[in-house]
């Protein structure tokens, strides 16, 4: 747009040199300017080009002398033909770059004029209907629900949690309603899968943004764990571990990678393409826990070795839920009395628990026996 409202460059008071051509000595003649709008002079190489071919090149390079006006410049001034060719019938290269460049300078014609030229209450609705959707997704988001249902039609009598929670937005107020479903345009009602996973992920990339903003310069430790979904795949999990401006340690989610394999290597791959996306930094890492596990822990090849080859100040700290369930089962291995204890509780649980029964036979057994320690004295009741 900056070249086309200056114009193609045109020195009319130039002295255009004259060079032989065949039996003659010719030059660039002014007069041109004025007979071809479209024709611009270089100066410093003596050729002349098309502004608007040399902006919107054609495709169609046999039409209109090819290149010449583009690329390999034009220097025939001898043949003035071939500026009239070049401009040729209506459909010509050069008729259609012209046609692009007129629509270029005529905002009018374009997608953003022709959307924000819509009116102030069409708009109004979509902003309505995006700050509803968007409310209802973070609701469901924190609770931890899932949005679809296994039927969506309008016949259906659960349509799933998002479009139910809507439809009970819509009923309760009249504003929503006049913007939500049939009252929107088919192509924009926000309750589409593919909205709904977009809606998901922009939540998540703004709530990762705002870890990473509250982590800021400060140093941090990373939890890693990896287990395996319902879909039999790999996932690693990374937890940041800081302590806040206020002087609270906090542990907060980061991120969630699928890893082809468990070893080492993959994993420390993966920790490094998501500490790259997240802009976080590995000379800023103090600590590394994870749990017992040879590929992670390992003293020369595990994870924990690896990370500490490039940073020696990240310090392996075994994860304390293991180390407690390492002590118990050593102290019951040791001590037949608390191994035949948890033994026992065990038995009773699996018991119990297998059916509803045998849950209430329990439940009533306790009663009693409170009672009965009531009766006697030995508990005093009291309120709360």
């Amino acid at each position: 747009m900056a070249y086309l409202e200056k114009g193609p460059y045109q020195p009319y008071g130039h002295d255009f040199p004259r060079r032989p051509m065949e039996n003659d000595n010719r030059c660039f003649l002014k007069e041109w300017f004025s007979e071809f709008y479209w024709l611009e002079y270089n100066i410093e190489k003596d050729v002349a080009y098309c502004l608007h071919c040399y902006l919107f090149k054609p495709d169609r390079e046999g039409q209109g002398s090819g290149h010449i006006f583009i690329k390999t410049n034009f220097r025939d001034w001898k043949h003035k033909k071939t500026l009239k060719d070049h401009v040729g019938l209506f459909d010509s290269s050069h008729n259609q770059a012209f046609a692009k460049c007129t629509n270029l300078m005529n905002q009018k014609q374009s997608i953003s004029y022709v959307i924000s030229s819509q009116s102030s209450s069409q708009q109004q609705s979509y902003r309505t209907r995006l700050t509803v959707v968007l409310d209802c997704t973070r609701l469901l988001l924190m609770l931890g629900l899932s949005f679809r249902g296994h039927d969506e039609s309008k016949e259906s009598l659960n349509r799933g949690n998002l479009i139910e929670l809507l439809n009970w937005y819509a009923a309760r107020c009249k504003k929503i309603k006049e913007v939500l479903f049939s009252n929107a345009l088919e192509n924009d009602q926000m309750t589409s899968p593919t909205i709904q996973k977009d809606f998901v992920n922009c939540c998540a990339v703004e709530t990762t943004k705002a870890i990473i903003n509250e982590i800021g310069d400060s140093l941090f430790s990373i939890l890693v764990d990896e287990t395996r979904d319902n879909s039999v795949k790999e996932q690693m999990v990374v937890v940041l571990r800081f302590v806040d401006r206020s002087g609270q340690v906090n542990e907060l989610f980061l991120g969630m990678s699928h890893v082809t394999d468990t070893c080492a290597q993959s994993l420390k791959d993966a920790i490094d393409v998501m500490f790259y996306t997240h802009g976080l930094s590995r000379s800023s890492m103090r600590g590394q826990g994870y749990d017992g596990a040879s590929n992670i822990s390992g003293e020369f090849n595990g994870l924990k070795a690896l990370i500490l080859r490039e940073n020696p100040h990240a310090i392996y700290v075994h994860c304390f839920a293991h180390q407690l369930q390492l002590a118990i089962v050593s102290v019951a291995r040791r001590n037949c009395m608390v191994g035949d204890f948890l033994d026992v509780l065990a038995i009773i649980v699996n018991l119990v628990g297998t059916s509803c029964k045998h849950v209430d036979a329990l439940r009533i057994s306790y009663q009693a026996n409170i009672l009965e320690k009531l009766n006697t004295g030995e508990l005093t009741g009291r309120s709360g």
